[in-house]
């Protein structure tokens, strides 16, 4: 493998890595959303009820309990990288990245220290610090605990069989691990301070492009889904979330770096009564609101143009596929089942596709719409827009509904033009596949792995939020119409001898199949 695509590999890997923390952080965001929204004075005035003693108690117990994990993200990265990026003993990994990040900010507090850079209590936010699990030290936030999950994984896959001389023989191997995590986190914690300025105004330049009003809302748009197909649209949205990329916005004389500290603190803390509330569009235009314009109307007029250009002969056998496909983002914010489906076969179908959805964000921005947090599915739709006041939800409506009338009539057009071979317009008679549906997990697990040249043509086997991602010793034995039958969406080569096969929301059930397949049987070929 060439060095360029070795590092596209580990890129993607590190893409994949940002998944585990993010999915914690969804379904707590629905609670805290939900929660934060019913104990508002606001709403207690317009619904009574929520008033309850005994409610209000629940309510702000759950909302505090939430909160501690919106409080301690870095955490969550460092853990979840360690274990995405580590190939080797991820359990050692994730130990090691906890200590590498309490050691990486103790490091910097003695730095901070002894050069005399400590700042004052009430001057803390201005310098750009802050405490850390009670350490005070430079608000590195994400990339804080980014850096120590890559510590911690690096050092599980270097040194994880290390062999020390008897006398220390106690300490070798994995117990070794940690034990080098912190002397390496010490350098990078006193190398950071010197470079965290430079990194900082490098990071700040980018956003002059991605703040530039709705061209950078458009910008955006198009740079998160034109990365979806080879898996570092997380990065990307890591970057505007979380650090100064996206913005740095002075809220109550406290600095909020990233979107999603500023979203936090306005939505679940200060509420719409707060002056700060005006500053919602400013960051909602980076957020769900335009993931809602893809979940709620564009991917159902996708789905209704598949289906209405299916052969009438097959629409009994694809319409169940189809709506699968159009509610998975619907309820549960997954679009790329859909997106895979027409994305490789009409790569300019593709692009439209992003056109229509950067146009339509740019629009709601322009209307100064306030909606919507994280995901976009319609049970945010209903908390963060309907729930809270002064969102202008109905701009979603005046948006959307017209996006989907046109993005439908385009596709329609598009699809029977081209002759695009999307579910349902294939000459032959199809009998569509239904293990996925029927949960049989073995058997596609089995024609997996005869369609892609057996068990010894495999050198690793993961996972996505919808890919099962394989390397493979020899990619000219993979059969793709075998692999076809396994009731996949879609299958394609981002570089040589490493596979994407799409199965969805249940690819993980796929992968644990796969896994235990490897490890126990020989697959019949």
């Amino acid at each position: 493998m060439s060095n360029g695509k070795k590092m596209s590999e580990q890129i993607q890997r590190f893409g994949r890595s940002l998944l585990l923390p993010i999915a914690v952080m969804a379904p707590v965001g629905m609670v805290l959303g939900l929660t934060g929204a019913l104990v508002q004075s606001y709403m207690i005035e317009r619904v009574p009820f929520l008033g309850n003693p005994t409610l209000k108690l629940i309510l702000t117990s759950l909302r505090s309990i939430a909160g501690v994990i919106f409080s301690n993200i870095p955490v969550l990265f460092a853990m979840g990288v360690a274990y995405g990026v580590a190939k080797k003993e991820k359990g050692i990994a994730v130990f090691s990245s906890i200590i590498s990040y309490l050691i990486l900010n103790a490091t910097i507090n003695i730095w901070l220290n002894a050069t005399g850079n400590l700042a004052a209590a009430d001057q803390m936010a201005q310098m750009g610090q802050g405490m850390v699990l009670g350490i005070q030290t430079l608000r590195l936030d994400v990339l804080g605990g980014i850096i120590s999950g890559l510590i911690g994984a690096k050092m599980t896959d270097r040194f994880y069989q290390l062999e020390l001389p008897i006398a220390f023989a106690f300490f070798s191997g994995k117990k070794s691990v940690p034990i080098v995590s912190i002397g390496v986190t010490m350098i990078v914690g006193l190398i950071i301070p010197f470079f965290w300025n430079l990194i900082t105004k490098a990071l700040i330049s980018i956003s002059s492009i991605i703040l530039r009003g709705p061209f950078g809302v458009f910008f955006n748009i198009v740079m998160n889904r034109l990365l979806i197909p080879f898996g570092l649209h997380h990065v990307w949205n890591a970057l505007l979330r979380f650090t100064p990329a996206g913005g740095t916005y002075i809220i109550d004389g406290e600095s909020h770096v990233g979107v999603l500290s500023a979203l936090n603190k306005i939505l679940f803390e200060l509420g719409p009564s707060h002056e700060a509330w005006d500053m919602l569009p400013e960051l909602t235009r980076f957020m769900a609101q335009n993931q809602m314009l893809v979940t709620l109307f564009v991917i159902p007029a996708v789905g209704l143009a598949m289906y209405k250009t299916a052969y009438a002969k097959n629409r009994p056998f694809v319409k169940g596929i189809i709506i699968t496909m159009v509610l998975t983002p619907f309820l549960g914010n997954v679009t790329e089942p859909m997106e895979f489906s027409f994305l490789f076969i009409a790569p300019l179908l593709y692009i439209l596709y992003v056109v229509l959805i950067a146009s339509g964000a740019a629009v709601l921005y322009l209307l100064k719409t306030g909606v919507g947090y994280i995901r976009g599915t319609i049970f945010d739709f209903a908390i963060f827009g309907l729930m809270y006041e002064n969102t202008r939800w109905y701009n979603l409506l005046i948006v959307g509904i017209p996006l989907f009338i046109i993005t439908y009539f385009l596709f329609t057009w598009a699809i029977k033009k081209w002759n695009i071979p999307t579910p349902g317009r294939e000459e032959d008679d199809i009998v569509y596949n239904s293990l996925l549906q029927e949960k049989k997990y073995d058997e596609v697990a089995r024609i997996v792995i005869g369609a892609i040249g057996g068990k010894d043509n495999i050198l690793h086997v993961e996972n996505c939020v919808t890919r099962l991602r394989i390397d493979l010793k020899n990619m000219k034995m993979v059969e793709k119409e075998k692999l076809m039958e396994s009731g996949t969406s879609g299958v394609f080569f981002p570089i040589k001898n490493h596979i994407h096969i799409v199965f969805g929301p249940n690819v993980e059930f796929v992968k644990n199949a796969v896994d235990r397949q490897l490890e126990g049987q020989e697959v019949k070929q």
